[in-house]
Formats: structure tokens, C-alpha cells, sequence
């Protein structure tokens, strides 16, 4: 059920004070009430049964911008954090707000495609304990020198703890020095049938990257610089799992990807319920990339950006519909 305009702040109280876990001091000063109002509103929430992760999370989805979000560009939900003064900072609540709609999407027996990347980590790390026992989380690509953070099996691996479920990683890099040796490694038994398995995924999680010259698989030392910029010139619109797609959400044929472990990305295209997170302004263009390539069906941004995305559809900029985030 709609959540109905009265009852926006006893969502909003709920919220900070059951999710983020600040004293109703704070709440009060943080939504301008008073404390003898928050507590009421507290104990109407309890007593409506709205104090739980599932009914809470309505909060973000509940708005007439996600909606007509969904509809223009066709995908099954919309979350979008707020940028007022009654919202938490943006780079706080995203990560918040992307774990609890994480965990409403998954079911039981559920088998878990998750990516890697700061934003990722970050919903990893502000993700509540769960009794998920017969999930299983599994890696999409392979790994990253171990000096960098957020690595793909940091990822897989601290999901995987906090749902008590099983993890799976691919222990391979995630790019190899020459297309032979990483054409051989992908026919290895082990390494074939972990990459064939993640088309059984039920759920993936992910964000996109860009192709500036700071992106992570340059920071990785995957690519340098001047690779990166000559892809761009060529026509790349993002990373996708460790591979690099042009702006119409394709895999782009370049020795990057060939030398690349990864999911194939039409394999990711036919995961039921594909979330992606987006929280920098600066992924917009690489976030309309995934969306045209069908990699995205479940969506959880700012309110700039689902007004930037909406105006970009609205305006005819992007014709094509991703018919997979329809299916």
C-alpha cells in the first residue's frame, strides 16, 4: 500500500531512528519537530508495524519522480534518495537504502551475482546480519592485485558473512598479460564452470564505472591511461563487471575485454532482477550506457539523477528501451 503523504514522517522517523540509529534528540532536530513528536511518532510506527526494513524502504520508493522514472525508461522499481534537508547526506543514506532494497529482492535458495567497486564495498559494509543459509553469493569476474581496495572477492566474500550464506570466488585475475593465456584459463574446468553458473543468478548487484582517466581499472593498473583514453575516443560508455561496453550498452571488441575474466555480459543481461547503484554525478552518461543495454531492471539513485535520466528520455536522447529490464 502507497505510503500516504501524513504518514511520510512517521516513515521518516522510523527510519533514522531504527535504520541509522539516531537518538530522538537527533531525529527531532534533524526533521525540525519536536522530541515529544518524534517519540509519538515512534510509537505510532511501532504500533503500525512500519519499523521494519521491508516497510520502510517504501520511503524512497513511494515518490511520483521514481514512478515516472520507471515508466519511461521501463524498469521494475526505482529508489531514489532524497537531497533535502530532512535526508541524510546522500553518500551516508545510498549505501543504507541499497542494503535494505538488497534484501527485500533476494529469496530463499537465491543464487547471487555481486560485482565489485567502492560503491559495492560500501553497501557491503553497512549491510545487516541475515540468516540466509541456502543463498549463495557468487564473484562475476576475476581479481584484483591485492594492494587495491574494494576487490571483487572482498566483496563476494563480506556479503557472503553478512547473510550467512555461501561464497564462491574466482580465484583468477581479472585481466591476463595476453588474449591466449586468458582464452586458456576460461576453458579451465573450474574457471569455465564458474562463469557458465552465473547465468543461473536469480538477483545480481552491481554499479557501473566510467572511462575517465582515474576510473578503477586504471587506478587497478588494469589499463593505463592512454588506454583508457582511446577507448573513450572510440566510443566506451562504461564498465560493466570488469568489461568495458560502448555507449549503447554493448561489449565493446577490444583486447581489454578479450583479455578479460568475466561474466558474459548476456548472461548478466538474463539475470531476472539485475540492481544496479549509482550514487557520483560523474556515472550519469556511463549509467545511461547500462541502462540502454538492458543491464539494469531494479534502479537506486539520487533525485538529480533520476531527473537527469528522466529528462535524458523525455527528451528523446534515448529512444531504445531495454526490453530485458521489461522482462
Amino acid at each position: 500500500m502507497p505510503i500516504r503523504p501524513a504518514d511520510q514522517i512517521m516513515h521518516k522517523a522510523a527510519w533514522l531512528y531504527y535504520t541509522h540509529g539516531l537518538r530522538q534528540d537527533e531525529v527531532a532536530r534533524h526533521l525540525d519537530i519536536s522530541r515529544a513528536s518524534v517519540a509519538m511518532y515512534l510509537r505510532r510506527a511501532r504500533e503500525n508495524g512500519v519499523v521494519t526494513i521491508s516497510t520502510s524502504t517504501q520511503l524512497f520508493a513511494e515518490d511520483v519522480l521514481a514512478r515516472e522514472l520507471e515508466d519511461a525508461i521501463g524498469l521494475k522499481g526505482v529508489w531514489i534518495v532524497p537531497e533535502d534537508r530532512q535526508a541524510m547526506d546522500p553518500a551516508s543514506e545510498m549505501p543504507v537504502v541499497a542494503a535494505a532494497v538488497f534484501l527485500e529482492l533476494i529469496n530463499k535458495g537465491d543464487r547471487i551475482g555481486v560485482a565489485w567497486g567502492r560503491t559495492v564495498y560500501h553497501i557491503a559494509d553497512v549491510m545487516p546480519n541475515a540468516d540466509l543459509q541456502g543463498v549463495t553469493v557468487v564473484q562475476l569476474c576475476g581479481n584484483l592485485g591485492a594492494p587495491y581496495n574494494y576487490r571483487p572477492d572482498q566483496c563476494t566474500t563480506e556479503i557472503a558473512r553478512r547473510l550467512n550464506a555461501e561464497g564462491i570466488n574466482i580465484y583468477a585475475p581479472l585481466v591476463l598479460s595476453s588474449e591466449d593465456l586468458a582464452t586458456a584459463l576460461r576453458n579451465e574446468p573450474v574457471i569455465r564452470e564458474q562463469l557458465a553458473s552465473i547465468s543461473d543468478c536469480n538477483l545480481v548487484l552491481y554499479s557501473v564505472g566510467g572511462c575517465e582517466s582515474d576510473s578503477h581499472l586504471v587506478r587497478c593498473g588494469a589499463l593505463t591511461e592512454e588506454e583508457m583514453q582511446a577507448l573513450a575516443e572510440a566510443g566506451a560508455g562504461g564498465v560493466i563487471a570488469g568489461q568495458v561496453i560502448d555507449r549503447n550498452g554493448q561489449r565493446m571488441e577490444c583486447a581489454h575485454n578479450r583479455r578479460c575474466i568475466s561474466a558474459d555480459l548476456s548472461s548478466i543481461r538474463s539475470i531476472p532482477k539485475r540492481m544496479m547503484v549509482v550514487e557520483e554525478d560523474a556515472k550519469f552518461e556511463p549509467l545511461v550506457s547500462a541502462l540502454n543495454g538492458g543491464f539494469v531492471s531494479h534502479l537506486v539513485v539520487t533525485a538529480s539523477m533520476a531527473r537527469r535520466l528522466l529528462g535524458r528520455w523525455a527528451a528523446g536522447g534515448n529512444r531504445r528501451m531495454a526490453q530485458q529490464a521489461q522482462g
